[in-house]
């Protein structure tokens, strides 16, 4: 089967289960297709009972997508560069710290809350895992998912200045996040042998500091090129030019391009820039085209999530552990926000309740999967597949659901 009929087959899923969302389910389109392609995905397996001639063909179409190359390689630049455009940066300024604070103390301490919870949890259930693979599922499943908190959020009402902590930390503790999988994913490919903690450190600061500069750089060179002519058309592909050269620059110097992108999209996205770089005819339409690259991609993302639970491995204990795994995730993920509300709340003025709205509205969703697709068969690939699997379901069906309700009882 050829790319393209592959391409063509997910679009016109997303397409007719994108039209029944807003006809008649009316729900947020990251939960809605998900939804409806877990509803279609049980229709597909219910009717294999009496023929299975669809299920097949599903499971092969799925099968020929390397979803981790997909995602990770190809669509997450775009939409983290749709994303970080239309984040308003003086108010992502104004939070900068704690946003950071976050995005990386954050990250790190869920990893290892998660992960050493895991390895416990592991242990009571009769499995013997390595405690550095519990660690890489807790990179896995720390950081947030920019690219389902910000569609979700949109339509849950949250206070500006929480909204703003919770898209600005899910843009930049996914690029972090994935630095940090990486860099202990090197090391559990190494187990055995001696690690040098120097190279360890050295391999996460390049990913993290060259992503941050490379991301400044192809900014800068978008704006002038922007400000240097005034043709809407040229701009707009200019912009589509800087994601698709930065990632490919990005990959090839082994750089962080999640971060490179997110810099690049806040600085092309500036109110400076927009206004000294482009007219009101380009600012519309380059906002317009990423809008709708925003939309379209997330469309197919949330479809491939959905009918990724054709190709799992079922096994009780494995679904089990998943199931135990939620409330311990969330508990691990309320702890790590702990130290950066306490000390940053007063200074800032924070809304109230903010570490436990951020916790129910940390999404998971298929950055998680794609890094655990990653996971070779000896580091317990499709036990912590399906473990993730549940995790993002349940965030996103459950979490992205509520977090309006919860906002509401919080926050009356």
């Amino acid at each position: 089967m050829n790319y393209y009929i592959i391409v063509a087959g997910l679009v016109f899923l997303a397409a007719i289960f994108g039209y029944i969302n807003v006809r008649f389910f009316k729900l947020p389109t990251t939960i809605g297709l998900m939804l409806i392609t877990i509803l279609y995905t049980f229709g597909v397996l219910g009717l294999s009972v009496i023929d299975d001639t669809l299920l097949l063909a599903e499971a092969k179409l799925i099968r020929q997508i390397d979803f981790e190359t997909v995602l990770m390689d190809y669509m997450l630049s775009f939409l983290l560069f749709a994303g970080a455009l239309h984040t308003n940066f003086q108010e992502l300024k104004a939070q900068r710290w704690p946003i950071i604070a976050f995005a990386t103390i954050g990250v790190v301490v869920s990893t290892f809350l998660i992960g050493t919870s895991t390895y416990y949890l592991m242990q009571l259930l009769g499995l013997q895992i390595s405690y550095i693979y519990c660690l890489l599922f807790g990179a896995i499943i720390s950081p947030t998912d920019p690219i389902a908190v910000l569609g979700i959020l949109k339509k849950a009402n949250a206070p500006k200045k929480l909204e703003i902590k919770i898209v600005g930390e899910s843009l930049f503790n996914d690029g972090v996040g994935v630095v940090l999988f990486l860099t202990l994913f090197t090391i559990a490919s190494a187990e055995g042998e001696s690690v040098n903690p120097g190279e360890i450190a050295k391999l996460f600061g390049l990913e993290v500091f060259g992503g941050l500069l490379l991301g400044l750089v192809i900014g800068w060179i978008t704006f002038r090129l922007l400000k240097s002519i005034d043709d809407f058309s040229i701009e707009v592909i200019i912009t589509l030019a800087a994601v698709m050269v930065g990632t490919v620059a990005a990959h090839e110097i082994h750089v962080s391009a999640p971060l490179a992108m997110v810099v690049a999209g806040l600085l092309v996205g500036h109110d400076r820039v927009r206004g000294t770089a482009m007219s009101a005819t380009t600012e519309l339409y380059v906002d317009k085209f990423w809008e709708l690259i925003d939309i379209l991609l997330n469309a197919v993302l949330f479809v491939l999530i959905g009918m990724e639970m054709l190709i799992l491995t079922y096994q009780a204990n494995y679904i089990f552990a998943g199931l135990l795994a939620i409330p311990i995730i969330l508990a691990c993920r309320y702890a790590s926000l702990w130290l950066p509300v306490r000390v940053f709340e007063k200074r800032l003025d924070f809304v109230p309740h903010t570490d436990k709205i951020m916790t129910w509205g940390g999404l998971r969703g298929g950055i998680s999967i794609a890094l655990a697709l990653s996971l070779s068969a000896e580091m317990n690939r499709e036990m912590f597949l399906v473990m993730t699997y549940i995790v993002v379901v349940f965030s996103i069906l459950v979490q992205g659901l509520t977090i309006e309700k919860v906002i509401k009882r919080l926050l009356p």
